[in-house]
């Protein structure tokens, strides 16, 4: 029943091996995956339509234009939070949504610019949000006041106000002071020592390479600075990809268009060949990470994040073979 025209075409582009690696992980997805990640799915490797991912989405979004209700499978608050809301934007960014005035965007903006988890400066990250610890999480989600502030998802958040909101809006120009804020930071903290917020910052570069603002922030100095910490952040001791949570470059490059490409060709191409050679026999790959304090809810987690690696794993080797 695999074996449909366009499916096979699909998988032919996508590389001699990759018909069977493409099998298992549909068999996984079909059986196994929430309906946002069947409806990914499908948009990505079998023709579907963008408006399933987009209805899928909408039941994660709350009345105050935010995201919760564990759209990022490891911190099931029903209350909305900027992290959330932030894993909204990349299935926004994953299917091409360029829809200023559609409800999901207008709504994300609406949350942004009154959001009561801004204290001007940032949104608050994974870790500062009290109400995470009402609901099922994994530990680095547990409420710490004593957190450092993070650009983790600010940087990001940033960028999307700046494509998304009205030029006019007092949105827009609170996006335009934050990068002006943001970029300083990075320059400050330069070297960054995390991996996630070093990647809302590359995110942040290229919403605004997108947008084609090159004020208040120099994009060649912004890219020379990000290509040293992508260099410096990836993990290249691969022995342990399979085992331990580490840096790949797929965190920071999507394809062979990415401005940081150049000059991670080889460490792209070994992740690309990884993937292909260590998916598990149920059509998944290892997940890296795990949450002891609520063991049922991390079971059910566990199968969310397997359908999502298999989504980004194939879409990651899609771009790299078109």
């Amino acid at each position: 029943m695999f074996y449909f025209n366009s499916y096979k075409a699909q998988a032919s582009s996508l590389g001699g091996v990759c018909l069977e690696i493409l099998k298992k992980s549909r068999m996984f997805i079909y059986k196994n995956a929430r309906p946002l990640d069947m409806a990914r799915w499908n948009y990505l490797f079998e023709k579907g339509e963008k408006e399933a991912v987009i209805k899928y989405l909408k039941s994660y979004q709350n009345a105050d234009g935010g995201f919760a209700h564990a759209l990022e499978p490891d911190c099931w608050n029903e209350n909305t939070t900027p992290m959330q809301t932030w894993a909204a934007t990349k299935i926004i960014k994953e299917i091409n949504l360029q829809d200023k005035t559609h409800p999901l965007i207008t709504g994300i903006i609406r949350y942004l610019s009154c959001a009561d988890k801004f204290d001007g400066h940032c949104w608050s990250g994974l870790n500062n949000v009290p109400t995470n610890n009402d609901f099922p999480h994994a530990p680095w989600w547990a409420y710490g006041q004593d957190k450092e502030t993070s650009y983790n998802p600010t940087a990001s958040l940033i960028g999307f106000m700046l494509k998304y909101a009205d030029k006019k809006s007092s949105a827009y120009g609170l996006a335009c002071k934050l990068t002006q804020e943001a970029y300083l930071n990075f320059k400050q903290k330069f070297p960054l020592e995390s991996m996630h917020e070093a990647a809302c910052f590359v995110e942040l570069y290229e919403y605004l390479k997108e947008c084609e603002i090159d004020y208040p922030v120099n994009l060649a100095e912004f890219k020379a600075l990000l290509q040293q910490q992508i260099k410096q952040t990836i993990t290249y001791d691969t022995d342990c990809w399979s085992t331990a949570y580490i840096c790949k470059p797929s965190l920071f490059i999507s394809g062979k268009k990415s401005d940081f490409y150049f000059g991670n060709e080889d460490i792209c191409g070994f992740e690309r060949n990884f993937i292909k050679q260590t998916q598990n026999a149920d059509g998944t790959w290892n997940i890296t990470w795990e949450w002891d304090a609520f063991p049922q809810q991390w079971a059910v987690s566990k199968n969310w994040w397997k359908a999502d690696i298999i989504i980004r794993n194939l879409a990651y080797v899609k771009a790299f073979e078109e």
